[in-house]
């Protein structure tokens, strides 16, 4: 092996050329779907020559697909874009490795093309992006739900130019830093949530949902969610049927997660004013054997108890009214499924009383069916424009008790009659009510809000809550505790 003039041996020339070809390939194909012979013909040369299956050249083939087949490459895909602590030395050829791993997933989850596509498609496209997902150092479904991964750090792949190299096919790691993964994570999700979307649009759905063969196929995705609420009452029998099961399915999931979040959320002190309840499951054993030992008979060895003592179980907990009124129009459709789900939720607790009213146009009140979220969507009706003030008129009349009351606002706050608007919500601040306007409870929390409305809240001192849905829940356990 012969030298470099730098002192670097030849072969890391080789395997930095080797990487460049690997990116070169991912590049030419995710603008251009036509194979280019030259660098297809060379990838698969040097994929063939690090002993990684031709598999990860073939678009039409599945991450799973490899991973069944290769089951040793699944520890080497996780995790495979997060930053590793600084090392002295590169090791060129693992950096050649990662860019066929890398290329891999890149490109099956930002290659989509065009046309219909089908439920097997969708779902290997969800599959695809998990895996992205996880190799970001997140969870499957994080970065589309909005949660940021453990990987923040540096750049991707690794030290500064990353054991990947991260996408440059012309970077040589110091001289072209790769993108900070604490940027690029939050800033992934939406795209991807984009890219899902797209491909729903692109789905004959009417027909996969008659076919109860493909609708099983379906994962529920928020994009899938919104599709279904807009087309439910186009379908009818079996595609209804298996529209109803896949909503049901996703709002399962979505209240699991939330419920979490709501019961870890802090609750109001114990009340012990109010008497234990007198159960076997408050009995305090400990408090009851220490005040009854003066009771010990020591000839018979028994303890004689004249009274048992209970543990207070009773939260400090003023009857709360919670109203919730959220925008259904076309561009707050995951606001609307997240704020029925969470309305539902706070339902269940005690001493909470929750009303929910949606609007566009036109107001809906939806406070007899809160408790089931699913039974509550499939009432609404996504788009249209908007008009605050038709939800105004039935969210007044239910404050009764101002300082027991919260009213939450969710909207983009892009109205049609802003000034009255804004002068009711600022009526009901003045009356010692608790009012939260909200722009977006979004899972990724990506949403815009009007400015004129954001400013005006924000003078008002009730500045708008914007993010993820987290955040409400935090403001409402503080004000329901």
């Amino acid at each position: 092996m012969t030298d470099h003039p730098t002192g670097q041996p030849a072969a890391a020339d080789s395997d930095e050329n080797r990487r460049q070809v690997l990116y070169w390939r991912l590049l030419a194909r995710l603008f251009d779907p036509e194979e280019q012979a030259g660098l297809e013909s060379a990838s698969l040369a040097v994929v063939e020559d690090i002993g990684l299956p031709p598999a990860l050249l073939d678009p039409q083939t599945s991450v799973d697909a490899v991973v069944q087949r290769h089951p040793e490459l699944a520890a080497e895909f996780d995790g495979l874009m997060v930053p590793e602590p600084d090392e002295e030395g590169r090791d060129r050829a693992a950096e050649v490795r990662r860019a066929a791993l890398v290329s891999k997933v890149l490109l099956n989850v930002f290659a989509t093309g065009s046309g219909t596509v089908t439920a097997g498609q969708l779902a290997r496209w969800q599959s695809d992006a998990g895996w992205l997902e996880r190799a970001l150092g997140c969870a499957p479904g994080d970065l589309r739900g909005g949660r940021a991964g453990r990987g923040a750090g540096p750049g991707i792949g690794g030290g500064p130019g990353g054991a990947g190299g991260g996408v440059s096919p012309t970077g040589t790691g110091a001289d072209h830093p790769t993108p900070d993964l604490g940027t690029l994570v939050p800033a992934i999700g939406p795209e991807l949530g984009a890219l899902e979307a797209d491909l729903v649009k692109r789905m004959h759905l009417r027909e996969v949902l008659a076919d109860p063969r493909l609708a099983a196929q379906l994962t529920p995705s928020m994009s899938l969610i919104e599709q279904l609420l807009r087309d439910k009452n186009n379908l009818s029998g079996v595609a209804l049927a298996n529209a109803k099961a896949l909503i049901r399915r996703f709002v399962d999931e979505v209240a699991e997660v939330l419920r979490t979040q709501v019961e870890k959320a802090s609750v109001g002190a114990l009340d012990r004013s109010v008497p234990p309840k007198r159960t076997f499951r408050n009995l305090d054993l400990d408090r009851t054997i220490w005040k009854n030992l003066t009771n010990w008979d020591p000839e018979q060895e028994r303890l004689y108890v004249d009274r048992l003592y209970y543990r207070h179980t009773a939260r400090k907990t003023t009857p709360q009214r919670l109203i919730v009124v959220v925008d259904q129009s076309g561009s707050m459709v995951d606001s609307m499924v997240n704020c029925t789900i969470l309305a539902s939720i706070f339902a269940g607790l005690p001493k909470v009383d929750v009303h929910l009213i949606a609007y566009d146009t036109q107001a809906l009140d939806l406070t007899p069916w809160v408790s089931d979220p699913f039974e509550t969507l499939l009432r609404t009706n996504l788009g249209g424009g908007t008009d605050g003030t038709v939800a105004m008129a039935l969210a007044q009349p239910k404050i009764a008790e101002p300082r027991n009351t919260v009213v939450v606002w969710i909207s983009d706050f892009y109205e049609w009659r802003s000034e009255p608007l804004f002068e009711s919500m600022a009526a009901i601040h003045r009356s010692g009510a608790k009012f939260i306007p909200v722009g977006s409870v979004t899972s990724s929390g990506r949403g815009s809000v009007n400015p004129w409305f954001r400013e005006r809240f924000k003078d008002l001192g009730t500045p708008v809550v914007s993010g993820h849905i987290r955040k409400l829940v935090h403001e409402l356990k503080t004000f329901l505790a």
